[in-house]
């Protein structure tokens, strides 16, 4: 591994890569469009950023780095936040050995410069700034550069980007000049059970088929509420269940009762009873109700005063005038 590179004079100290294992299960075709996105299908041809959406926990970043892996390329995840800084992003200076000034890569510039992938990680959270010394990197020009360390850096040509976002409220609104770099969307869901059932396995293998099933059928029945709780959330759920019953191998608690326990403690009370938890959201987004409109505040909707009255009365009398 390469510790070291130069640019325009200047020694950048790269930073490492991820070497998590985590294979992506189910979804195959999802995987198939992140990977058309970073094609190259002629010598002018530029490859795409992009944007993987879903719900917290439901694996964005996992499949970023599956399909790194199955372009065997290095990957780099960067963390967004709301107080990201272009040098965070980019270059950042540190005080090294008898008050000289090092600068190290971040992951996304170590990507940039060894031809890796990196992940821009809940890109949502970033504010326009850091944003805005991406634009170039973004488009056909493929380069960035660094107010810090004084150099513009370009792009590897085996340099690939994808960004993450979660579908929330986001701290800051992306402009459009970088949503429009940003494309195309790739749109996660939620897994199916065999899937989910698969992905437990895969990361507890040790645990009871009894809690397995339990858990899939409550994240299964979640999804179908259109609640948010995630595979991540039954990962946690399980871990935390299997520990309670180990904790005293002479008086283990009954499985049932770690795994309720583990529910409240893990997703809070409402998680016990999901129909009125589904109902509660519902109400809270306004239900299936129409929207009110002013008149809504000072009539009764079957006044004759109210704006948007209807009278089908005098719609049909209206009729029979016709008629006659």
């Amino acid at each position: 591994m390469i510790e070291h590179v130069e640019v325009g004079g200047v020694t950048l100290h790269l930073s490492q890569p991820d070497t998590t294992e985590s294979p992506w299960i189910g979804q195959g075709e999802v995987l198939k469009q992140i990977l058309a996105c970073w094609l190259v299908v002629d010598k002018l041809d530029q490859p795409l950023a992009p944007r993987l959406v879903g719900t917290p926990g439901i694996g964005k970043t996992t499949l970023a780095m599956a399909a790194a892996r199955e372009r065997q390329q290095s990957v780099y995840i960067y963390q967004c936040t709301s107080d990201t800084r272009p040098e965070d992003l980019l270059v950042t200076p540190v005080l090294g050995e008898k008050g000289t000034i090092q600068y190290h890569a971040s992951q996304l510039v170590t990507a940039m410069l060894t031809g890796g992938i990196c992940v821009l990680d809940e890109g949502n959270r970033m504010n326009e700034k850091s944003w805005a010394s991406l634009a170039p990197l973004l488009d056909h020009r493929r380069y960035v550069e660094s107010i810090v360390a004084g150099i513009t850096i370009e792009a590897h040509a085996d340099f690939r980007c994808a960004v993450t976002m979660n579908d929330d409220e986001s701290t800051f609104e992306i402009p459009d000049y970088i949503l429009s770099r940003l494309q195309p969307t790739l749109q996660l869901s939620y897994p199916n059970r065999d899937d989910e059932m698969a992905i437990l396995k895969y990361h507890l293998p040790f645990a009871d088929d009894e809690l397995l099933d339990l858990t899939v059928e409550f994240l299964q029945k979640s999804h179908q509420l259109k609640l948010d709780f995630s595979t991540r959330d039954g990962l946690n759920l399980l871990r935390y269940a299997l520990k309670r019953i180990a904790q005293d191998p002479k008086h283990p608690l009954a499985k049932e009762v770690a795994w309720r326990e583990s529910l409240e403690r893990c997703l809070g009370d409402d998680a016990h009873d999901l129909q009125s938890l589904a109902d509660k959201k519902n109400q809270a987004l306004g239900g299936s109700s129409l929207p009110m409109g002013l008149g809504d505040f000072f009539f009764d909707p079957n006044d004759p005063l109210h704006p948007d009255y209807d009278d089908e009365e005098d719609d049909d009398d209206y009729e029979e005038d016709d008629e006659d």
